[in-house]
């Protein structure tokens, strides 16, 4: 049999990727004694490679009497395919190739300059690259393109753009992986661009689809969208929109500027051609919908996907599985739990963080719980870990957030700055100091700078935790403050009683260029209402709505109810409620019942509760307070309707609870609960001290009217106990 005849037996085995036939050829070449043929050996090795069987071609290989750089490269380019797996051994075949002296050519550096940037080995990769130069092959244009891809992923865009000038040659592929290195930094989109016109006004090369994806996605940022426009006006005047990759990336730019009726005009114009639009189609305009908020038409459009038998990917799933965490829509969320389920997609990674977010965000964090334990063992992904730890702090469950926090540096899984963001949140709820300051030396531990979100996290952690002066040095140390920060030291000083210093503040802020936003608001009303500042408080309630344009939020209503009620103006804070335009529920009305309470308003106190009674409240304490009001002026019937009321709404009281760190511990205390291990002597000092406290004159002032004289004492002794309980622990 000739040559030629097994040459092409051999080509066909392996476009069949029939390894039956391969290794009956690979048989008889041996047995004919052709195997010294390196032209024939190189063959079988191309066939086991193409089959997937690269052991045996390595076997091969190693058995070939002479080898030639056909024989080297056939091996290195199958396994630099492999990825970051077979890496290793392109990179020690390529160590091997030199020592016998076999000089490499273009497809050889191709290969080793893949394999090295897939394990991001930047010394092999430089000292292959100082190889190729010695041997004269960088001035071949397929060599320094893979060159250049090879820096541009390692992150080295200023070593892949020296390669990229002193190219003698470019193509269409040099050009499209150095836009493709800006396009991976988002913060090069610019040089991205400026680039793409470089190679339009030199014409060096043709522009073509892999040039405009490539363009295309350094161009998602709101601040590109003229960019995109551009571009998008380009596709269609060479007559490229009918390449889907390209088509994908328009819809993708939009999105990502928050244009969605330009992203789905752009989806719309594939309805009449379906080979365009693919599942990274209905994924791009999916996940556009849910990232710029349209929830309800991510949904939407899914079930329209799944109607036109379209198969949706992993990042089609964490799309829908966002929106519906958006919406808090559970019942969805376990649609396409089951969906996702069915086509294999558990236990990917990017899908079980949306999944365990979905169901945290839901209230389901048992759910998330089991999500997140299927897969971490097999998965040590930061990522999973910060939204599991951001599910526990969203739902309350603050202790356990930082017990996985514990776990997670444990089993040596680093942080990113999310991650301690979410933590440091955890610490300002419990008002863990001593945990806080931990996390904030973690913080420089990793060399995270103090950018948002981990500046203004620390800060709020120092502010809620009473700790201003360490607030304000955190607050200093910001290099970029925006107005999350700004709002972060404004709360920390207005909620520990220093709001004449927040209110500086704001006058600082304003001087530095920051445009406040609707929370800075909320703060310097608390602030004005701390300090009994009416007129104040009117002014920036007005300076709000007219200068910046801001329209007036439930919880501004709120703040301003606040300020007139703690300045004794309860009727006109009645008055304010009514003239309130938007729907708040029960949340003014129950601030005027609490300051009637506090003044012995009864009139409007009992106006103000017979209002949240009507709305249904579920707030136990307004039941509560009507029933004393009406207890205090002798109207039985009217105590009887409202507790009557309130069991038939099954309103319950929730148990105080309060915790104070003493001695590296937390110590927690309940409501009638008696599970402290030093109960008896702390309820022994209560006792001492209440006593002491009669003697001295001092008697509580509570209006429990309507309960009889042992039950009232009972009440009292038990807030009395809740005063000084702390106190007796420190």
């Amino acid at each position: 049999m000739e040559k030629t005849q097994l040459f092409r037996l051999f080509l066909g085995a392996a476009v069949r990727k029939n390894i039956g036939s391969g290794k009956c050829l690979h048989a008889y070449i041996v047995k004919s004694g052709l195997w010294a043929d390196t032209f024939l050996s190189n063959s079988a090795i191309n066939m086991y490679a193409k089959c997937g069987h690269l052991p045996d071609a390595s076997a091969a290989f190693d058995d070939m009497l002479s080898r030639d750089v056909v024989s080297w490269n056939s091996l290195i380019n199958s396994y630099s395919h492999l990825g970051a797996v077979g890496a290793p051994v392109v990179l020690h075949l390529f160590q091997r190739m030199r020592t016998e002296a076999v000089l490499p050519n273009a497809f050889t550096f191709a290969g080793v300059f893949t394999a090295a940037s897939n394990v991001g080995d930047v010394f092999r990769g430089r000292e292959v690259h100082c190889v190729a130069v010695k041997s004269g092959r960088c001035g071949d244009v397929y060599v320094g393109s893979s060159l250049l891809s090879m820096y541009s992923k390692m992150g080295l865009l200023s070593d892949a753009r020296k390669v990229f000038d002193k190219m003698p040659h470019r193509n269409s592929v040099s050009w499209a992986a150095m836009i493709s290195g800006y396009a991976a930094e988002k913060k090069h989109g610019m040089e991205a661009f400026q680039l793409f016109k470089l190679m339009l006004i030199r014409e060096e090369s043709e522009v073509n689809e892999f040039v405009l994806t490539s363009v295309l996605s350094a161009l998602c940022l709101p601040e590109f969208l003229d960019k995109g426009r551009q571009v998008h006006g380009l596709v269609i005047k060479n007559g490229l929109a009918s390449f889907v990759p390209v088509w994908n990336a328009l819809v993708t730019v939009y999105a990502k500027c928050e244009c969605m009726d330009d992203s789905f005009s752009v989806f719309d114009e594939t309805s009449g051609d379906a080979d365009k639009k693919n599942s990274i189609t209905w994924s791009a305009v999916i996940t556009g919908y849910s990232q710029n908020g349209h929830s309800d038409k991510a949904l939407e459009l899914f079930s329209k996907m799944h109607l036109a038998g379209a198969q949706p990917n992993e990042f089609t799933f964490v799309g829908v599985l966002n929106a519906c965490a958006d919406r808090i829509s559970l019942h969805h969320g376990k649609e396409a739990h089951g969906y996702l389920l069915k086509l294999g997609f558990e236990l990917q990674v990017y899908i079980k963080s949306a999944l365990v977010h979905m169901y945290a965000q839901c209230g389901c964090i048992d759910e998330g719980r089991r999500a997140f334990q299927q897969l971490h063992h097999h998965e040590a992904d930061v990522v999973l870990w910060s939204t599991i730890i951001g599910g526990c702090v969203q739902n309350g469950e603050h202790e356990e957030a930082l017990a996985l926090y514990g776990r997670m540096e444990r089993e040596s899984i680093s942080p990113n700055d999310l991650t301690l963001a979410i933590v440091l949140k955890a610490c300002s709820s419990l008002a863990a100091l001593e945990q806080g300051k931990q996390v904030h030396a973690r913080v420089l531990k990793y060399g995270f700078p103090l950018f948002i979100p981990v500046g203004s996290a620390l800060s709020t952690m120092y502010a809620k935790c009473g700790s201003l002066e360490d607030c304000r040095l955190v607050f200093r140390r910001i290099p970029r403050k925006d107005v999350v920060a700004w709002n972060s030291i404004i709360a920390g000083f207005t909620h520990n009683g220093r709001g004449q210093e927040a209110l500086e503040l704001f006058d600082q802020m304003k001087l530095e260029g920051t445009e406040p936003d609707h929370v800075t608001f909320v703060n310097l009303l608390c602030a004005c209402s701390h300090m009994g500042l009416v007129e104040k408080g009117w002014h920036f309630f007005r300076l709000m709505q007219d200068e910046y344009c801001l329209e007036a939020r439930v919880e501004h209503y709120a703040c301003m109810v606040d300020i007139l009620s703690r300045a004794g103006l309860v009727e006109s804070a009645k008055e304010f409620i009514a003239s309130v335009p938007i729907d708040h529920g029960t949340s003014l009305w129950r601030i005027l019942l609490g300051a009637c309470r506090d003044r012995q308003n009864f009139d409007i106190g009992a106006y103000a509760g017979e209002r949240l009674v009507e709305l249904g409240t579920q707030d136990s304490s307004a039941y509560i307070l009507l029933s004393n009001i009406y207890a205090a002026r002798n109207r039985w019937d009217d105590v009887e309707r409202v507790r009557r009321k309130m069991r038939e709404r099954g309103v319950n009281k929730d148990p105080g609870c309060s915790w104070i760190e003493f001695k590296s511990g937390v110590h927690v205390f309940v409501s009638r609960e008696l599970l402290h291990p030093q109960i008896k002597e702390i309820q022994e000092q209560v006792r001492s001290l209440t006593k002491h406290m009669r003697l001295e004159g001092y008697h509580p002032c509570l209006l429990l009217h309507s309960f009889p004289e042992d039950s009232i004492q009972e009440q009292v002794t038990e807030e009395e106990e809740f005063q000084l309980i702390e106190s007796c622990v420190s």
